[in-house]
């Protein structure tokens, strides 16, 4: 259950915990109560609220896709064609590449990330989204800002 504003709520013990597990979701509950300032009971409450109002959504692991053979990295913009959007947003979801994707506003109604093997291999991906969409691909070159937390404090 997720609670309106809940980053309101977070007072310095909570985004401390949360920093910590944003460099490493693996942390103890010892070291965690550590970074807190707490005992490992009150930490491990503390955490438990946290999950029950949807601050922190999942635990998960960051792997990197050039450890497992994903060498190239793109962005797509994805413009369906009238009448397409449904099918072009179900050929996204059922393309394991595409790693992330946000539905977004403008002239493009998806931005996508993918990664592949090979430069063929992105054109047959986009080859199954060419006749119902057009597309627009950039190469990433960098990922100067990895994904990280939202300020948590005002």
């Amino acid at each position: 259950m997720s609670v309106p504003n809940a980053a309101a709520e977070l007072d310095l013990i909570d985004q401390r915990m949360l920093e910590a597990l944003a460099r490493n979701a693996r942390i103890s509950l010892k070291e965690l109560a550590e970074v807190a300032g707490l005992s490992s009971p009150s930490a491990a409450e503390r955490l438990r609220r946290l999950e029950e109002r949807g601050v922190i959504a999942a635990f998960t692991v960051d792997i990197a896709p050039e450890a497992v053979g994903y060498s190239l990295q793109a962005i797509v913009r994805v413009r369906p064609l009238p009448g397409q959007l449904h099918v072009v947003e179900r050929i996204i979801q059922e393309t394991p590449e595409f790693i992330e994707c946000d539905k977004v506003t403008g002239d493009d109604c998806f931005i996508g990330r993918l990664v592949v093997r090979s430069m063929g291999e992105l054109d047959g991906i986009l080859d199954k989204i060419a006749e119902r969409a057009e597309t627009n691909t950039s190469m990433i070159k960098a990922t100067p800002v990895k994904r990280r937390l939202p300020p948590l404090s005002r």
